[in-house]
């Protein structure tokens, strides 16, 4: 919904991200300017992308525009 900006001007950009994908939206992942929406149904991967919401991750799949769709997802700092 936000994209690489966040509306919910009175919550951290963590909790901006938890409450757009509660309201439907997915998952994002940002790349300088580029915003990748990440498809998945995998709960382990949703799991994992709801703890590193606004944190740097390491998503593995496969792109086709401007989605990718989640093999698997991992903090960025491993």
């Amino acid at each position: 919904m936000c994209g690489a900006k966040h509306s919910e001007g009175n919550i951290a950009p963590a909790d901006c991200v938890r409450v757009c994908v509660q309201k439907g939206a997915n998952y994002a992942l940002v790349v300088g300017d580029k915003v990748y929406t990440l498809d998945t149904k995998d709960q382990a991967s949703l799991d994992e992308l709801n703890k590193l919401a606004w944190e740097q991750a390491k998503v593995t799949g496969t792109a086709n525009r401007d989605t990718i769709s989640v093999k698997s997802v991992a903090s960025a700092a491993n």
